[in-house]
């Protein structure tokens, strides 16, 4: 009994290790990637972003932004391994030696009456006929008897000075660190054990395979279910127009997980009142069209485009935690979804334009909260009033008052002066002084974009059929508020996003897509290394010495530094002809800042000879560059969407 509540006394230990094995390690990560962690950038300090809930700073707001389940479970967890330290701290583990004078009280070399007249007084207060607690009889028995043996009697005595013990040698005893209730009445333990054993090195490590296994069947390794990318891929057409793609992204996999509820049939009604004519429904044949569609599809149009009108506020509690979990997905989804569009296809190997920009557009609208009607062509504007709307407090009615009478186009409201400006916001649409300044705040962190693109086959004058061609493009970024990075004034959208920008190279008349990329602006020092490697890599290949290799990394960084991003694309130069080529900077954060210029390519007839392996070694020098740039300046994974899909 004593041995084992002795081992049972240790189990605090065999606790402690089991919370600092995992809780240590996720403290260290945690800790360097908040002091690693830049500060990212500054949200739009308009009024209306300002009062959003995504950027409001009450205490209240506070509270709820610490108190996360992840972040009590954690602060939970590391005060229970403090309360088990300071049990460990203040409790005495030490085993001792067997101490015979020192039990009964006397010094070493105490005469025989001395131990006799110690052991009698001792009786009087521990014998089990003076004292009938249990832990006096226990004392008594395997402490005071046992040490006035060792000092009387002889055979006793003999093992104390060979052994240390009046029993004799004394085996080395092991117990199990559990706490006392989990054993039985003769301190074994077997069964817990045996459960622990099982449960933690059987049954533990095939639950966390099953989970595994049954995640990773179900989603890509970009956290996109599988079943997604396979309906963007076959409902990706040549001849899908940009304003049917929400279409495809409501029929994505992760949305058919949001339930669809008996109770939110009333309230789904309801939403089909508000945005039946941003859906087109007017006549009753295309409303019954609509109902006998799948439920899930229904009630995610509806949420949609309760999100683009601006309705959400109207939304019952349950609907508004679906759109808060669809506005979160959304993203991700569009980003893959343009990913899809932008993948080669046979016969000529090339992407599709009008579905990858209608993605974009669709990402523009749901942050900006703007409706895809707003998109459409107004007395001569081919833009519409969408970028308009995006500005705080613009509505259809005050921008009709400057529009076109006044203005014609969003960039002319941009290239105004200041005061030229505020005077018609105050005079023509009637805004406060308050409004006008909240307006002038989100057209200063409004990116310019300018766009530098050029295609050579390298060492050559001229670009011929069968080359490998090298598209160099610079995209410069630049704000009234002079930011090179910013997040967006987006009031309506639940999260914070960051602006992502898609360089696209296409033949905007045959709808094809030669080279697309993503580019970030977020990352000063990641953009910096990686263009550093990428220019140092494309000069060595050329054959360039290392002073030209080093003038050309030096000047590649400042570049990035003082606001620009270089892309660089390698393409199959096609057959013999002049081609009208288009290159796109397109934000999927912001509406009317987009850019395109116009890039005229003669290709002419091949006319050099290429030795097959020379042709063959280029051709593996230019995918090891591609797989380089993809891994620094683009976080899609083409290369395994495409063998998903096959």
């Amino acid at each position: 009994m004593a041995a084992s509540e002795d081992s049972s006394a240790l189990y605090p230990f065999f606790i402690l290790s089991m919370l600092a094995i995992p809780l240590v390690p996720h403290t260290f990560f945690k800790l360097l990637n908040t002091i690693t962690r830049k500060a990212k950038t500054i949200h739009c300090q308009c009024s209306l972003c300002s009062h959003s809930r995504k950027c409001r700073k009450s205490i209240f707001k506070r509270i709820s932004t610490i108190s996360t389940c992840s972040n009590v479970a954690f602060l939970l967890l590391w005060a229970f391994v403090v309360i088990i330290v300071y049990h460990i701290t203040h409790t005495s583990y030490e085993i001792q030696a067997f101490e015979p004078f020192s039990i009964l009280g006397l010094d070493p070399g105490a005469s025989d009456s001395e131990i006799k007249k110690a052991y009698r007084k001792l009786s009087i207060l521990y014998h089990p006929d003076k004292n009938p607690e249990p832990e006096a009889h226990n004392y008594f028995v395997s402490f005071i008897s046992k040490a006035y043996q060792a000092l009387t009697d002889p055979v006793s005595r003999e093992n104390y000075q060979k052994y240390g013990h009046p029993d004799g040698r004394q085996g080395f005893r092991m117990g199990i660190a559990l706490p006392y209730f989990l054993m039985n009445s003769y301190g074994s333990s077997g069964g817990v054990v045996l459960l622990g054993i099982v449960g933690i090195c059987i049954i533990l490590p095939l639950t966390i395979a099953v989970a595994y296994l049954s995640w990773s069947s179900k989603y890509s390794g970009n956290y996109v279910m599988y079943q997604t990318l396979v309906t963007y891929f076959q409902s990706m057409k040549p001849s899908l127009a940009p304003s049917k793609v929400w279409e495809i992204f409501i029929k994505s996999a992760e949305f058919r997980k949001i339930p669809v509820r008996k109770r939110d049939s009333e309230p789904i009604q309801n939403l089909f009142g508000m945005v039946r004519r941003e859906l087109n429904m007017e006549s009753k044949k295309d409303q019954s069209l609509f109902w006998k569609q799948d439920p899930g599809l229904v009630k995610m149009a509806l949420l949609l485009h309760t999100q683009l009108t601006r309705q959400s506020h109207c939304l019952y509690s349950p609907l508004r935690s679906d759109l808060k979990r669809m506005l979160e997905l959304a993203p991700l989804l569009l980003e893959h979804l343009v990913a899809i569009a932008v993948i080669p296809r046979p016969p000529i190997g090339r992407g599709l334009l009008r579905p990858a920009i209608g993605a974009i557009e669709l990402s523009q609208n749901i942050v900006q909260a703007v409706p895809l009607r707003a998109r459409e062509v107004v007395e001569g504007n081919l833009d519409g009033i969408a970028a308009f709307l995006q500005l705080p407090h613009f509505t259809k009615t005050t921008t009709k008052k400057i529009f076109p009478k006044k203005v014609q186009t969003f960039q002319e409201l941009r290239d105004m002066s200041m005061q030229e400006r505020s005077q018609l916001l105050s005079q023509a649409a009637g805004f406060s002084l308050t409004q006008v300044h909240d307006i002038e705040i989100v057209l200063e962190s409004l990116p310019s974009i300018t766009l530098e693109v050029s295609l050579k086959t390298e060492g050559e004058e001229e670009i011929q059929e069968g080359d490998f061609t090298t598209m160099y493009a610079w995209i410069n970024l630049k704000r009234g508020n002079n930011l090179k990075s910013s997040l967006p004034h987006s009031p309506y959208y639940p999260f914070y996003k960051e602006e992502n920008y898609y360089l696209i190279l296409a033949d905007s008349a045959t709808n094809e897509v030669w080279i697309s990329q993503k580019v970030n602006f977020m990352d000063e020092d990641s953009a910096v290394r990686s263009a550093k490697k990428l220019i140092a890599r494309m000069k060595e290949l050329l054959g360039a010495t290392d002073q030209e290799i080093s003038e050309a990394v030096k000047f590649v960084a400042e570049k990035v530094k003082n606001g620009s991003r270089q892309v660089i694309g390698k393409l199959l130069a096609p057959g013999e002809g002049t081609y009208n080529l288009t290159a796109y900077c397109l934000c999927d954060s912001w509406i009317g800042c987009d850019v395109k210029t116009d890039i005229k390519v003669e290709v002419f007839k091949k006319n050099r000879d290429i030795k097959a392996n020379e042709s063959t070694s280029i051709e593996q020098e230019i995918e090891e560059v591609d797989e380089d740039y993809d891994s620094e300046y683009s976080d899609d994974d083409d290369e395994n969407e495409k063998k998903m899909i096959q």
